[in-house]
């Protein structure tokens, strides 16, 4: 038997720890159930933090987690998914190949959505992969050696929801260092919305806009932008702002190769999944993480595009596609506990828990804990089979 789990990152690597663990708990030999990941690289890379400088370092390796509880390794990157016929077709350095599965596990992630806004291609940076974020980070530095004219020291963010918030409060501190300390940074949100962090709700609005302020950070409501060239960015109200700099930050879809599944999606891109996370219409297939819109209990809630709740998708997704082969039970997915910890660059951080966000830390104790969650528990577990394993139980895995 194969099982399949197609994407590394965190709810694809919790998908292998959960499956592995359901394997090792039922005495099944890795011969008897060969659990497999696909993936271009054996890496882990750390998106939520690839709004900070050095975004080269934030990768984590997975190839000794994998091979310490047994879960195969395949390096590729999956082109087409045939779910009548059970196969995955990969490229590899060697050309294609054709894999089959018993059960598979799409983990395949989201990407930036780029909207066809002339300019943006050409014009456009942002933080949504690791390329994306080492192609900006050397902007940046490049600026430092073109003239102090035509809005170089002027970034604008596009899009003043969660990203756009991290990446704009990081930035007055980040032009400082490369530009010096006596530079004119300025940093400027774009949100066609009246308010920034329009999903966030009211509660925690005014500690956002006060960490905007005391940042210096500027903002265009109820704007989008129109055009980029090389002279700015055009806003759909006419404002022309001069700029070298815009990072594109308003919204993702789930990844591409979802629409190869012959089922039903939202308006994301996600699959509609039941509660033990598989397609419906099609059984042999769990999709998981930003692939898979899940309800995450019975009040109308349903998993956001977040690591927060791929890692623990991924755990349920995961043990639910061993446990079919191995003939026990499955667990439904459920995730009531939800918070949110969005950091604000030197004006410290702000931790909110549960649906209608109540804000419960601010400044630089909800810094602290940001900290924690960045460096330490969204890394994988370390290569040591019995604790790698024993941290993908479902039940345990995140909720803060």
């Amino acid at each position: 038997m194969r099982l399949l789990i197609i994407g590394a990152g965190f709810a694809g690597m919790y998908a292998a720890l959960s499956a592995a663990r359901l394997r090792d708990i039922q005495g099944v030999s890795p011969d008897d159930l060969q659990i497999a990941l696909i993936a271009p690289q054996p890496t882990l890379v750390i998106r939520p933090r690839l709004y900070e400088p050095k975004p080269e370092t934030l990768t984590a390796p997975l190839l000794d987690v994998l091979e310490a509880i047994d879960v195969d390794y395949i390096q590729g990157s999956a082109e087409t998914i045939d779910a009548k016929a059970q196969t995955v077709q990969i490229a590899t350095a060697r050309g294609r190949k054709m894999l089959s599965y018993d059960r598979l596990v799409v983990a395949t992630g989201s990407r930036l959505f780029r909207p066809n806004i002339p300019g943006l291609a050409e014009h456009g940076f942002s933080v949504d992969s690791l390329d994306d974020a080492i192609a900006l980070d050397k902007h940046l530095h490049g600026l430092a050696g073109r003239p102090a004219v035509n809005g170089r020291d002027t970034v604008v963010v596009a899009g003043g929801g969660f990203t756009g918030i991290e990446a704009a409060t990081e930035l007055p501190a980040r032009l400082r260092q490369i530009l010096g300390k006596d530079s004119e940074a300025r940093v400027i949100i774009v949100e066609r919305n009246s308010a920034v962090a329009p999903d966030m709700g009211e509660g925690p609005r005014p500690v956002i806009e006060k960490a905007l302020r005391e940042l210096g950070v500027e903002t265009r409501l109820g704007a989008g932008v129109a055009s980029l060239d090389k002279s700015g960015v055009t806003l759909s109200t006419g404002e022309h702002i001069e700029t070298e700099t815009v990072v594109w930050a308003a919204g993702i879809r789930a990844a591409p190769l979802t629409a190869q599944i012959p089922a039903e999606r939202d308006n994301f891109g996600r699959l509609l999944v039941d509660r033990d996370l598989r397609v419906p219409a099609i059984p042999s297939v769990f999709a998981t993480g930003d692939a898979a819109r899940a309800a995450c209990d019975d009040d109308g809630n349903y998993a956001l595009m977040s690591c927060q709740h791929a890692t623990r998708m991924g755990a349920f997704a995961g043990n639910n596609a061993a446990a079919e082969l191995l003939g026990v039970a499955t667990r439904p997915y459920h995730q009531k506990a939800y918070v949110t910890c969005l950091d604000l660059g030197e004006a410290g951080a702000l931790f909110t828990r549960g649906w209608e966000r109540a804000v419960e830390l601010v400044g630089d104790v909800a810094k602290k804990t940001k900290r924690e969650i960045n460096t330490v528990w969204i890394y994988p577990p370390r290569a040591e089979r019995a604790a790698a394993l024993a941290s993908a139980d479902p039940e345990r895995v995140t909720s803060l």
